[in-house]
């Protein structure tokens, strides 16, 4: 098969809806030879713990690299918001079916297809198993009696998603008919980092014409010139704020809450939202920005239509109102008496770009990378940009201000004019430029590791020593690990009363349970500060944290299914409600950059959207403008700003 016949495979089958025949071709394709071994898990051959994730379970076929066991696999989900949320319960899944379960031999891995209801969005995952072993005491070496963990790299496919990046990935190995690929060249294929140089590359382009493009208007109108200088406002950071405030919307699009029909209900709009505005199908314009994106970022989405279920007519279908400050104009402008008249090819043209890809403008770009709301975690991985990654990329334009614009060029070896196209990074030149600024970028793995130790000392600080400290630091590092494990030895023990898993009596839950209300009250409680926030991964690192500790005593049913919150009122105990409580209540970050602010405010948005689970009422983002804010954390505060009381 040679490469173009290899790209139309690829995208026939991650482009359109689950197809069970054309996933097989496709496997069949990119492994070139595997064994034939059908079987199926459904009712009650699925585990107690996970019927409300699952509903089915095929396996299509063995594949053997000469050192690892992959099987193939069709999962079947219960409901269509299993495939964005419950990732862990997939991947555990997963994890238990590769771990000899129903007395079936231990796989290394599994190449998965993770199918909605619908049909229509899906996962291709590769789940690989992390065993860990251990000697009898008659010498035979078994893996150790403990939820051995799973790690999982998802695409995302579907009729509502773009194969770009799984083109780019997955050809090589397609069109190669006579080397099967080993698991390690298949683990490369979900590598994320090519993803993120490539967003990158891509991303700084796109904000550089931005910029030009807006200087450009700007040396042409006096009167908005006037009205720049009057408000403060600069083309750097408007170019960053046009550019977040579309890729929020990317994010969100996905979730079919735009170009919903009046008597339809959220949920049910088009996933491809910013396209059909471009393309004139909800109502005419002449330019883009000046005549649909200024009323869409600052009427449509930042006032409360809610008295007429949300309807916006100039679009002809219901917004949501989402406020949070982020759809608030920078510096006041007045975007109705001021018309930016940016061309309409900066946002998409027909111009073909060096890899054979039509288009190069903001929407082109953006509509050829996947989008996901769920952010990276240790164990979990989707080749797609989400907000971490964004914030990643945004850190990386933090150091680039009104008056170092021209340096920043010079380091790339770019003209001052319109036109000029980064086609590479010069990776060292870049990071000298962002440390003379100030900006630099605490890698994932640090920043996870920051937040656990912070909250397992925070916690050991005020149970002042009634709760051991090894304990607590189960419930942070283990927690997660410690609840599917104990949905399995459950299932064991109750088709064998004499299992006795390791954790079946776990001292440290033991010891951690009558303690539950109390931690659950010290979490929902903490306050934290960043003074030098950035784009915000600490803040979501915590909050992250805090929510899987406090959701631990939820799945061990340690504490009632509804509690009474911050504000008084009776709500569910649910990674929503906790996220939001969080977030209004626990969280707070300063940075000198505007920036940076605006990245760190987003990215808890962003969070907290994944897990809404009322469409019927979708509320309004919390306002953080007095909680993540710009300023210098280094300078003093005045005494005499406070009075004697």
């Amino acid at each position: 098969m040679d490469k173009l016949q290899a790209r139309q495979l690829i995208k026939d089958t991650f482009e359109n809806s689950f197809d069970r025949n054309g996933f097989i071709k496709f496997i069949k394709n990119l492994l070139n030879q595997i064994d034939d071994a059908p079987t199926s898990y459904q009712g009650q051959w699925i585990p107690d713990s996970f019927k409300p994730y699952i509903s089915k379970l095929e396996r299509i076929g063995k594949y053997n690299d000469g050192e690892n066991k992959i099987d193939i696999l069709i999962i079947k989900l219960q409901r269509e918001t299993s495939l964005e949320r419950a990732r862990t319960m997939q991947r555990n899944f997963v994890a238990w079916y590769l771990n000899g379960s129903r007395g079936g031999q231990l796989k290394d891995a599994a190449l998965v297809a993770f199918v909605s209801p619908n049909e229509s969005d899906w996962r291709f995952s590769l789940v690989k198993m992390d065993y860990k072993f251990e000697e009898t005491k008659t010498g035979k070496i078994k893996v150790k009696e403990e939820f051995t963990p799973a790690r999982r790299w998802s695409f995302l496919v579907g009729s509502n998603e773009k194969s770009h990046t799984a083109q780019s990935k997955l050809v090589d190995i397609v069109a190669d008919d006579e080397q099967n690929p080993t698991l390690a060249r298949l683990e490369k294929v979900f590598n994320i980092e090519t993803v993120t140089r490539e967003f990158f590359i891509e991303y700084r382009n796109l904000f550089i014409r931005t910029k030009k493009e807006l200087d450009k208007v700007l040396k042409n109108d006096s009167k908005l010139r006037a009205e720049f200088e009057a408000k403060g406002v600069d083309t750097v950071n408007f170019s960053k704020k046009l550019l977040g405030q579309i890729v929020f919307l990317y994010f969100l699009q996905k979730k079919g809450w735009f170009g919903v029909p009046r008597d339809a209900n959220w949920g049910e709009g088009s996933k491809q939202f910013l396209r059909e505005l471009f393309e004139k199908k909800l109502c005419n314009y002449n330019n883009f920005f000046n005549e649909i994106l200024e009323p869409l970022f600052y009427e449509a989405l930042r006032i409360d239509r809610s008295h007429d279920d949300h309807y916006y007519s100039r679009f002809n279908c219901k917004i949501p109102f989402l406020n949070g400050g982020l759809f608030d104009p920078i510096g006041s402008y007045d975007w109705v008496h001021t018309d930016i008249i940016l061309p309409n090819e900066l946002f998409s043209n027909n111009k073909r770009t060096s890899v054979g890809d039509i288009g190069d403008g903001i929407l082109d770009v953006f509509d050829r990378f996947n989008f996901t709301v769920a952010e990276d975690e240790p164990l979990e991985k989707e080749v797609a940009i989400d907000p971490e990654l964004l914030g990643k990329t945004y850190e990386k334009f933090n150091a680039i201000r009104p008056d170092n614009f021209n340096e920043y060029l010079k380091v790339l070896n770019l003209p001052a004019v319109a036109g000029a196209k980064v086609k590479s990074g010069k990776k060292g030149e870049e990071n000298k430029f962002n440390k003379q600024y100030g900006v630099y970028y605490t890698p994932r793995e640090i920043v996870h590791y920051m937040c656990q130790q912070s909250l397992i000392n925070y916690l050991a600080t005020e149970l002042d020593g009634n709760v051991n400290k090894e304990v607590i630091e189960f419930l942070i590092l283990e927690g997660e690990r410690f609840v599917e494990y104990l949905s399995t030895a459950k299932e064991k023990l109750e088709k064998n009363e004499g299992y006795a898993g390791k954790y079946q009596e776990n001292k440290h839950f033991i010891e951690l349970r009558p303690f539950a209300n109390e931690i659950d009250q010290l979490l929902a409680k903490l306050k934290m500060c960043d003074p030098a926030v950035g784009s915000g991964a600490f803040p979501v690192g915590m909050m992250n944290e805090i929510v899987k500790a406090r959701m631990f005593f939820v799945l061990t049913n340690s504490l009632k299914d509804e509690y009474k919150n911050l504000h008084g009122e009776n709500v569910k105990r649910n990674p929503y409600n906790f996220k939001r409580e969080c977030i209004e209540n626990s969280l707070y970050g300063v940075d000198i950059d505007p920036g940076a602010v605006e990245i760190a405010k987003l990215r808890l948005w962003l969070s907290l959207v994944v897990d809404e689970d009322d469409i019927s009422n979708i509320k309004p983002l919390p306002n953080l403008d007095y909680k993540i804010v710009c300023g210098n954390s280094l300078l003093g505060v005045e005494k005499n700003l406070f009075n004697e009381k």
